[in-house]
């Protein structure tokens, strides 16, 4: 891959079957993405590689994580030497690797025992139409469910614990299956980061396969309150501009957007973000460069099951989706009302899911 340089251990997975690659994307953050590879080399009754992705850590902070894999023969650390995306370098460290499961681990996040992967994996197995699997996310802090991190309906919340069919899974720890992988075609690149786990499972989805959450599969995430709240013009305008991006890749009108539209330029004005909704609603029309491709009736089926039948009736959501803050964009109070919408801030996946 254009850019990829081998840095330390292994110069390429094992030979013959193993189970699963695990995807590490780096930058900087060395104490915590040193914690996450350990968890990771810590799994027992698995066979694995682990792929370390650097997109751009400052020389001594790639040189600390040379010397934690030095030698090892199940992990790899490559650099990509500048920062891609969450989709470039997941697509990056996925293409390195030949296990028939691929696990994605952020690098302020660990697998809450040493079972975590094997039982991952066994899941997989155990379910043939599954294409992936989105891990429960607790705070490390806290031990309890990381709200941050919540990619599915409110209504689902109170089943955190348990296992269901949805239509996305959050980057934080998850599993997918190479096959769907490769029949689905990655991640999309042009979307940078939000939505790419969204975008990814429509295509997923589309292909005949289904999405699980399962609540017993569990990594603990790790994140400054800072960074959970600090949302910029330009968080906000990736997340807008994707969104719209991804619903004109299927087909959609820019007249039956407008209601999207809409919501998401009072949000933006409400948060104080009126330039970068404009900027994303036009930028989303322009990134559009193949034909779009309407989803058959059995997508619109499962989208409708397993998402739009949690979300309630519009006054909730424009209660919920439109009209709640965006972190640190009004007084702390408001994030413990859980009427409230919240947004990821860690790349992936939007709560308010307007």
């Amino acid at each position: 891959m254009n850019g990829l340089r081998h840095v330390a251990g292994a110069s390429g997975p094992p030979p013959g079957p193993y189970d699963a690659d695990v995807v590490i994307l780096a930058l900087d953050r060395v104490a915590e993405t040193v914690a996450a590879i350990a968890s990771v080399l810590a799994q027992d009754g698995v066979s694995r590689h682990l792929f370390i992705v650097d997109q751009g850590s400052r020389p001594q902070n790639l040189d600390c994580l040379a010397r934690v894999i030095a030698g090892r023969d199940d992990a790899t650390l490559v650099s990509l030497g500048t920062n891609r995306g969450v989709p470039g370098g997941r697509n990056a460290g996925s293409a390195l690797g030949c296990g028939r499961v691929i696990v994605g681990l952020d690098n302020d996040a660990e697998f809450a025992d040493r079972t975590t992967l094997a039982r991952a994996v066994k899941a997989l197995d155990a379910a043939p139409n599954v294409s992936a699997l989105g891990f429960r996310i607790l705070d490390a802090a806290t031990g309890s469910d990381d709200r941050s991190s919540w990619g599915y309906p409110l209504a689902l919340l109170p089943r955190a614990g348990e296992a269901f069919d949805t239509v996305t899974f959050v980057g934080a720890g998850h599993a997918i299956r190479r096959a769907a992988w490769e029949q689905a075609g990655g991640y999309d690149e042009r979307l940078f980061f939000c939505w790419e786990e969204y975008d990814f499972c429509l295509r997923a989805i589309e292909h005949g396969w289904r999405v699980c959450y399962r609540g017993d599969i569990v990594v603990h995430h790790k994140l400054s309150a800072e960074r959970r709240v600090g949302w910029s013009g330009e968080r906000w305008f990736r997340f807008v501009r994707n969104r719209l991006y991804i619903e004109r890749k299927w087909g959609a009108s820019r007249l039956s957007l407008m209601p999207r539209m809409a919501g998401y330029f009072v949000k933006g004005a409400r948060n104080g973000h009126v330039g970068p909704t404009l900027r994303a609603i036009f930028a989303a029309a322009a990134s559009l460069d193949h034909a779009p491709r309407p989803r058959s009736n059995a997508t619109r089926d499962y989208l409708q099951r397993n998402d739009l039948a949690y979300r309630g009736p519009i006054r909730r959501r424009l209660r919920q989706e439109v009209l709640g803050f965006l972190p640190g964009s009004a007084p702390s109070a408001i994030f413990s009302d859980p009427r409230v919408s919240y947004v990821s801030t860690h790349g992936g996946y939007s709560k308010s899911r307007i």
